[in-house]
């Protein structure tokens, strides 16, 4: 028996010294997450080896915005890292879900995407990944393609392929030490590219990208937090530089004078428009417009000849959160040569403005509104204020920083609202933003907002005080003759107040799913890949569309009768189809009683008035910036003929409108 006994103990010790060589930890460490700079989750991950096989195993969850987004993954490779099954499933945003998995067996691959399944033959090198997350899946495939030497794009499943492109070498201050990074670039995860660093061991130390709902998204190895500013800094301007060097290649530098012969000139005032004109540009200025007989042109210039198209005054989207470079050639593929970035990443956002500003970009103007929120679960950034203190310290550091306004976000209390905009004022700055929880749109302007973001915020104090919705039916049409309308209305013109409604991402996420949203927003159907399913995925059940659509249509009344009053209304999307929602924020005017000039004028000259800056740009005239969209159909004839510009000139510079769509992965 006690031999017995000894051979048991003896079994059982010789199986867990075997499981223990199956199943031996080779790496184990957490990726600190970060949105909008704003610490919001962990990664932890281990890497063991499984007899001959590795297997990668990661637990990824943020919080965003009082919102859990949980993820898990596991990747099982042979010793060289090619991979044999991939699984992935949880959260990639608020929004948006992932289950999939990859398995393989020779050249074939069996691929699961929720219940979908399909077969597919697989190159000889490829790798196993979906999207941004989780960051160690990142880190095997940049170690993947750096231990087969392979370039150009390696085939990835369940979809697509992905580029690697060296950068350059980075070092990082930790405290004392001073550590040597390699940077690069990764191009397929998302749309656009992300920048990733890794250290002489192939540890990856920092990827700066975006989720699932295109926001600003870092992961960093911990013990290397206090660099954050510095990745942002640095992918920014390496993001920009890339840029600059394909702006040189399409928009090479013309000496001398540049002439528009020909076109239709809409030059934005709202005159009748001028055939047969002639536009002189001089470097990135408008030295003459006007019917040919008033125009002299320069000997030696180079001429577009224009005959049979129509010009307008570049675009301005007055609500961009400009979360990528690639919005750059976006915007101005579309048309837009100025954006307002109403709520970024400090760092960022300052890189991308001045880059652009020193030519060293490819995108429009930017103009800056820094955002301040208080203190709650669903806070927005890094920048708050809960004093008067702290309200008056975050003006003056956007205020140094050449930000031209300060945007109030949703948690920030009454009375420091207040003190922000007192601030704001004192230094020449105006404020927009949400209104925050706690106030109404005309308690937000008596404490001192110069501006409101988005028309859901005027519905309240547009109705009686009696109303009460029924549940579950749509709310009758507003009636903008009550005293509580005409009462708010009036209001709003006295103070000046500039609305800023949206209307394209309401329209966006409030439309029926069962009608594909590529049949609104035309736009829709030329994204790339990575921004397909993310924009046309999108949409309320059936049933819920009746009471959907009744808000949009008091959406659109509220601001054609604000804009009948008087009230200035200006163009801005808040994102959905890059470059091509402007487009739809002026159809949408149009359709809310704007005539075609009046809805341009909304994303032209008010915008430029608001900003005081109508001097300088907002219509075509001599000495104004070169900012001029060519046209190949009369927008004035049908708005929708805003989607016809073939050319596009940005601060004198031109550019063929299809090559920049391409530089970003999108259908002309």
């Amino acid at each position: 028996m006690k031999f017995k006994r000894f051979s048991a103990i003896v079994l059982l010790l010789l199986a867990v010294t075997t499981a223990y060589a199956q199943a031996q930890t080779l790496e184990s460490a957490k990726f600190r997450l970060h949105k909008f700079e704003q610490p919001i989750g962990v990664e932890s991950y281990t890497i063991t080896h499984e007899g001959s096989d590795l297997l990668v195993s990661s637990d990824f969850k943020f919080t965003d915005r009082g919102t859990e987004v949980p993820l898990t993954a596991k990747l099982r490779t042979r010793s060289d890292l090619t991979p044999i099954s991939f699984e992935i499933e949880g959260n990639v945003s608020r929004f948006s879900t992932i289950d999939s998995a990859v398995d393989v067996k020779g050249n074939e691959a069996l691929i699961r995407e929720d219940k979908s399944t399909r077969h597919t033959q697989i190159p000889q090198r490829f790798f196993t990944i979906s999207g941004y997350a989780p960051t160690v899946m990142q880190m095997m495939l940049v170690r993947y393609i750096l231990k087969h030497k392979l370039t150009g794009p390696v085939a990835t499943f369940p979809n697509g392929d992905v580029t690697l492109e060296f950068r350059g070498k980075d070092k990082v201050k930790l405290g004392a030490k001073e550590i040597e990074l390699d940077r690069y670039s990764i191009g397929g995860l998302i749309w656009g590219r992300e920048t990733v660093w890794f250290d002489a061991a192939q540890n990856l130390i920092a990827a700066v990208t975006v989720d699932a709902e295109f926001d600003h998204l870092e992961s960093l190895r911990e013990g290397y937090e206090s660099a954050l500013s510095f990745f942002v800094l640095k992918a920014a301007a390496d993001g920009m530089a890339r840029l600059a060097d394909f702006a040189r290649q399409v928009s090479p530098d013309v000496k001398g004078a540049v002439v528009i012969s020909g076109a239709t000139l809409i030059d934005g005032n709202g005159g009748p428009p001028i055939p047969d004109s002639v536009i002189v540009i001089n470097g990135d200025r408008i030295t003459a417009a006007g019917p040919r007989d008033l125009v002299v042109v320069p000997k030696r210039a180079k001429v577009i000849d224009a005959r049979g198209k129509f010009l307008l005054p570049g675009f301005w989207d007055m609500h961009s959160h400009f979360e990528q470079v690639e919005w750059g050639p976006a915007y101005l593929a579309a048309g837009v040569t100025t954006v307002r970035d109403v709520g970024n990443e400090f760092e960022f956002i300052t890189a991308v403005r001045d880059a652009l500003k020193a030519g060293n970009g490819l995108g429009p103007r930017m103009l800056l509104a820094g955002i301040i929120d208080g203190e709650s679960d669903t806070s927005w950034g890094l920048i708050r204020a809960s004093t008067p203190a702290e309200a008056e310290a975050a003006v003056s550091r956007y205020h140094t920083a050449g930000f031209q306004q300060i945007k109030i976000y949703s948690s920030v209390e009454p009375a420091i609202v207040e003190a922000i905009c007192a601030a704001a004022h004192k230094l020449g700055m105006t404020v927009t933003g949400h209104v925050p929880t706690g106030l109404n749109a005309i308690q937000a302007v008596e404490a001192g907002m110069d501006q409101i973001n988005h028309v859901q915020y005027l519905l309240q104090v547009l109705r009686p005080r009696t109303f009460r919705p029924l549940q579950g039916a749509p709310a009758p049409p507003l009636d903008f003759q009550t005293p509580e309308a005409q009462k708010t209305i009036q209001f709003l013109k006295s103070h000046n107040t500039v609305i800023d409604p949206t209307l394209a991402v309401f329209e966006w996420t409030m439309h029926s799913a069962e009608k594909p949203y590529a049949t609104i927003e035309p736009g829709a159907a030329k994204v790339p890949r990575q921004l397909a399913g993310a924009i046309n995925n999108t949409g309320v059940p059936a049933v819920s569309a009746p009471q959907t659509l009744a808000i949009l249509d008091r959406y659109y009344a509220i601001v054609g009768a604000l804009h009948k009053a008087g009230i200035p209304i200006i163009a801005g999307t808040d994102q959905v189809v890059p470059g091509h929602s402007l487009h739809r924020e002026i159809e949408l005017y149009v359709k809310s009683g704007f005539t075609p000039m009046e809805a341009i004028q909304a994303a032209t000259l008010v915008p430029s008035r608001v900003m005081k800056m109508d001097k300088d740009s907002g219509t075509i005239e001599a000495g104004k910036r070169a900012d001029i969209i060519i046209l190949d159909r009369d927008p004035l004839d049908n708005i929708r003929n805003i989607r016809t510009g073939k050319t596009v000139i940005a601060a004198g510079r031109i550019y063929d409108t299809a090559q920049l769509w391409q530089s970003v992965g999108f259908k002309p």
